[in-house]
């Protein structure tokens, strides 16, 4: 089984519910591997390893690290190369104005001066740089303060698709790109072989259309009420609100 966290499994305030908890310990219970597939970085995987008794995998920042939750290391690494992520910037700049730069490490995170923090990065430790494109990085983040980031993320898509690959889970308008291929679902598929899991076997839940790739490869999908459009237009269940305990509702269903 596989879920997203934020918007999906965690609460609006980013809490795990007491429900929750005692849902996703039924599924370990049962014999089936549970898996959280996030655009988290690993830092922010803290409060979520607690919560779960630091057991299992997850999947960081849409597929680009697999996360260790029991040693709280990286053990796998998908990076955007230097010489495409100065490529990228380049082509951005060019033809989206006022595009403010992040970019994601698999340590540690840095920002260009005029990029707005959000979330979580509001309290990090964050270094301001003046280039993003010095060394390989795990994601890169575009903001822009006024384009609708549907728009933003087509815009992107057509114009350096072929080099990364763009996709968003958040309101605001910010893209997020990890390297060519890098999706949730490439990481998913790849553990789930590992396993011996096949596509048909898989349960995933989801509510941003970073979630879309791994909703389409999983067997049975799921959104929560809350998700974005386009995922509840292309998953097979629409289960209760993240705020609702739709996740652990499913589960109890299941593995009761």
């Amino acid at each position: 089984m596989a879920t997203d966290l934020d918007g999906t499994a965690l609460r609006t305030d980013g809490t795990v519910s007491p429900r929750t908890v005692t849902a996703f310990g039924k599924v370990e219970e049962s014999g089936a591997v549970l898996v959280f597939v996030t655009g988290r970085p690993p830092r922010w995987m803290g409060e979520v390893a607690g919560a779960v008794r630091h057991h299992g995998l997850a999947i960081c920042a849409n597929g680009a690290l697999i996360y260790d939750l029991h040693t709280e290391r990286i053990v796998e690494s998908h990076l955007i190369a230097v010489d495409v992520l100065a490529e990228v910037v380049d082509q951005l700049r060019a033809n989206v104005s006022d595009l403010v730069f992040s970019v994601e490490y698999e340590v540690g995170f840095a920002h260009e001066s005029d990029f707005l923090l959000g979330g979580l990065d509001k309290q990090a430790r964050a270094v301001r740089v003046d280039s993003v494109t010095t060394r390989p990085c795990a994601k890169l983040l575009a903001l822009h303060p006024a384009m609708d980031v549907d728009e933003l993320q087509a815009t992107v898509h057509e114009l350096v698709g072929h080099l990364v690959t763009a996709t968003h889970s958040s309101r605001r308008g910010l893209i997020e790109m990890s390297a060519q291929g890098v999706t949730k679902a490439s990481a998913l598929a790849a553990l789930a072989a590992q396993h011996q899991i096949k596509p048909s076997e898989a349960i995933a839940f989801g509510d941003m259309p970073n979630d879309l790739p791994m909703l389409s490869w999983a067997g049975r999908s799921y959104a929560v009420a809350n998700a974005h459009p386009a995922v509840l237009a292309a998953v097979d269940h629409v289960t209760a609100a993240n705020d609702d305990d739709g996740v652990a509702q499913v589960i109890e269903r299941l593995y009761g």
